[in-house]
Order: C-alpha cells, then structure tokens, then sequence
C-alpha cells in the first residue's frame, strides 16, 4: 500500500468545484477521510461526514436556516460545526459540548479547497501561480474519481515520452521526433522541468491551439500540483494547473484549472478549443492509468526499472514520500521528442 503523500493534511487542496456544492450537502473523502460540504449561513462549510451524536453520515441530512440537520435524530450544526438544535430537548439544555468537528475550508476563484489539519490556525491559502489571477482567463474540469495512485498520476502527467505513444497525433506525432533540451531544476517546493526546443510540436492540439511553441515548463509543487506553461515568443500562450486529490490509497480525483491570455478570443470560445481536445488526453490518462494501476496490484506492488529517459521519477518520489529532496545543480540533456 502506498502512503499518502507527505505533508497531504497540511496542505490546502481542492475537493470541488464550485458549481458542484448547490442547496444538498455534498460527500466528499480526502486521504480517508469522509467529508461533507454544504453552505451554511456564512459561506461553505466542510465538516468529517459524521454526526458527533451516533456516527450517522452527515451528507444524507439537509441544510436547514444555513445550518446542516442529522437524517438520524435531527442534530443540527453550523458552518463552525457548533450543535445548535437538539429536537427533543429543553431549551435550557446545554449542548455546547456537543459540535461536530470542522475542517478549515475557503472558496476561491471556482473551487471549494480544504486543509485537514490545522483548523482555526491554519495557515491563509496560497494558490499556486497564475490561479485566479485576474489579468487571464481561467476556466476549470475535473472528471470526478479516477483508479490509480495519485504518484503515478504526477509521473504521467510531467512525463513528456508517453505523448508519442498514448496521444499519438493529438499531442505529438510519434514518426516526426524532433530534438529538445530539457532542463530539471530544484525548488524549495519541489522542481521543475523546462523544454525548449526550435519547432512546435506536431500534433494536433498543439498545432491549432498554441501556434509556433519555443519553451514549455512542467513544475511539480509538492505534495499533489502540477502546472505547465507553454510559451511562444509573444510569451505564456498556456497554462495548465492540476490537482491530483488522493482519497483513498488507490483512487484520487483530478482538478484542472486552464489559463489563457485575455484579449484574442472570448473565454468560452478558448474553453471549447482546449475542451475538444483536453477531454479524450484525459479519457486515454486514465485508462492508461487504471491500467498500470491493475497490473500493479496484480503483482503485489510496483517493480519500476528506470531508463535513461525517466528524469522526473526519483526527485518526484523523493519530494512526494518525504516532502523534501536533496539540493542538486541543474541538469541538462538533449532529448527527442
């Protein structure tokens, strides 16, 4: 069984998006552990799915005068997880001692994030580059539960060789390699891997919706982000954010966020350019991803061999296992791609 990722409950991540959380609660898991999510009277609220009175799933009760009600017996509980009615009770009842446990949570830019510990001293969340920042546009998906290792899942998506393969023609063409240097640098907060290379790639995607490419960027921000950036020489064309969630030791829910430079085309016509694309890249991950995944488990565990182009694989197990890796100087080589 793989471990969660270190520093997992340290870190905000997002659970849902924003459109999902309507007038139900909404069930949600995160490294094990069951959540509801519903608006309260003062926001969104997330509190552990499970009513403190006899352990009964808080998400199949109802929001009531912004406070979330109990299917089981009726115990009703604030954004702040406070027990304010208990049907059968004197008024004079004290049941201050009687709240739920609340999980900090904030809604920002589209998306509902939860940190699992910390609660009222959790530490103000910090988006990652580019999210929400108000100067591009900005559009998010997510494909609800994956099977899989939220790992192998990072390792996929900074992998650049498996375009040639699992998205042969859509990402690039796996008979027209061209020569590349790619570039792996470490941060604080994990690394990053940059790409340049004199022609754009050839497959379709590219082609029609970035243009002439000269860098692309994949960084790892540990414990579960990823986010690329592909540049032209008028600067950032795209931007992909992503959030592998674990929920449980082999199933994780995707968040991706896209960012475009405002200006040379409305932002629900770019969101259906890239979504006519994005969404059979995301169909193939997956399946290939479930996939390596079913094989993993019928061998009892994973047995990788490293070759020659399998850069990101150790820094990426380093950071994601112990949250920190070992300072080295940047390393350079020539690929083809």
């Amino acid at each position: 069984m793989t471990p969660f990722p270190a520093g997992l409950s340290t870190t905000w991540v997002p659970v849902a998006l924003s459109h999902e959380l309507r007038s139900k609660p909404l069930a949600r898991r995160v490294a094990d552990v069951p959540l509801v999510l519903f608006r309260g009277a003062e926001g969104v609220a997330v509190l552990k799915d499970r009513c403190p009175h006899r352990n009964y799933p808080l998400s199949g009760g109802k929001v009531e005068n912004g406070a979330l009600r109990c299917p089981y017996h009726g115990w009703r509980f604030d954004g702040a997880g406070r027990c304010v009615d208990v049907p059968g009770a004197d008024k004079g009842s004290d049941i201050s001692r009687l709240g739920a446990e609340r999980i900090a949570a904030v809604e920002r830019f589209g998306a509902i994030f939860i940190r699992l510990e910390g609660g009222e001293q959790a530490p103000p969340f910090a988006p990652p580059p580019l999210l929400g920042d108000p100067a591009y546009d900005h559009f998010w998906y997510t494909r609800g539960v994956w099977r899989g290792r939220a790992i192998d899942a990072l390792e996929n998506i900074l992998d650049p060789f498996h375009t040639n393969f699992i998205h042969d023609g859509l990402i690039r063409d796996s008979r027209h390699r061209q020569p590349v240097k790619q570039t792996l640098a470490y941060r604080d907060d994990g690394f990053e891997v940059t790409y340049e290379q004199q022609s754009p790639d050839r497959g379709w995607m590219p082609r029609l919706l970035e243009g002439e490419r000269k860098r692309s960027v994949g960084r790892y921000l540990a414990p579960i982000t990823f986010q690329g950036r592909w540049e032209s020489t008028k600067g950032l064309t795209l931007c992909a954010t992503a959030f592998f969630v674990p929920e449980s030791h082999d199933t994780y829910r995707p968040f991706g966020c896209w960012t475009t430079r405002k200006g040379f085309a409305p932002n629900w016509l770019k969101r259906a350019a890239i979504m006519a694309f994005v969404r059979t890249v995301a169909e193939q991950d997956r399946v290939s991803l479930e996939k390596q995944h079913a094989t993993i488990n019928e061998f009892g565990a994973p047995k990788f061999k490293s070759g020659p182009t399998d850069l990101v694989h150790a820094p990426l197990a380093e950071f994601y296992h112990h949250g920190v890796a070992a300072a080295r100087p940047p390393e350079s080589r020539s690929i083809w791609l």
